[in-house]
């Protein structure tokens, strides 16, 4: 048997080298989160003259948090498409067979797709500074740790959808009808306590809410929940989430 240790190590390392090798990839992915900030963000704060919308801060600084958040959250929730191309080309099954704990195996596949994700909200915090540089830095540590337990829990979550589904397409079909409503719900882009009743009660069930709601107030000091209740929920969440992603694993087959 192969220790846990180098199991996990090795799928770590694995994923990392193949999103390093992709360099189209990490073009689109940082791409992405630019576009919304640069478009969405600056034409919302011209349209609002500078208005303050939340605290007395000025949209853009208020929106670049859930942009970052936004950049970990996509990358996070879309890594699970790596098991339906493993699956798809013969991989899948060489890891299901090989002497070595299948919860090693799925744990250092989800660090290294958390490691990823974090990357991606690093370069995207960094790109932000340049629009926004009244961004608190003195809270770096509390992005990371948000950004840390928010790619646990989606890369989790799209190991779970992953171990089920056997198609890409359908793969697809399903990350995007859940991403979308994720993410919108997510006070990215309005404070949630700003929502209507239904609305807000399907925010506030939404993960995503606790880890922008800490970039937020890390970043600006701005919140709308108390930083111990947003960090214990994301916190407990994301254990959940990576449980059920080993339990998942454990009876996923190569067929």
């Amino acid at each position: 048997m192969v220790s846990p240790a180098s199991a996990a190590y090795v799928m770590w390392y694995r994923q990392v080298k193949r999103f390093v090798r992709a360099r189209s990839r990490l073009v689109g992915s940082i791409f992405q989160p630019i576009f919304w900030m640069v478009f969405l963000g600056l034409g919302f704060t011209s349209a609002l003259r500078g208005a303050p919308v939340f605290g007395g801060i000025d949209y853009l600084t208020f929106f670049a948090p859930g942009v970052v958040m936004m950049a970990v959250f996509f990358t996070a929730f879309f890594s699970g498409t790596s098991i339906i191309w493993d699956r798809e080309f013969g991989f899948l099954k060489e890891i299901l067979v090989a002497p070595a704990s299948r919860t090693a195996t799925i744990l250092g596949r989800i660090l290294g797709d958390v490691t990823i994700a974090m990357l991606q909200g690093v370069i995207i915090l960094a790109l932000a500074l340049l629009m926004v540089p009244s961004l608190n830095l003195t809270g770096f540590p509390l992005v990371l740790a948000a950004a840390f337990f928010t790619a646990l829990q989606f890369a989790a979550l799209g190991t779970i959808l992953a171990s089920k589904l056997k198609s890409f397409e359908g793969f697809q079909l399903v990350n995007m009808l859940l991403a979308m409503p994720i993410f919108f719900l997510s006070g990215a882009f309005y404070p949630v306590d700003a929502l209507p009743g239904p609305a807000a009660l399907a925010a506030y069930l939404n993960p995503l809410v606790y880890g922008v709601e800490l970039s937020r107030r890390a970043l600006t000091g701005m919140g709308f929940l108390p930083l111990p209740t947003s960090l214990t929920i994301l916190t407990a969440s994301s254990i959940r989430h990576f449980l059920v992603a080993v339990w998942s694993f454990e009876k996923t087959t190569a067929e």
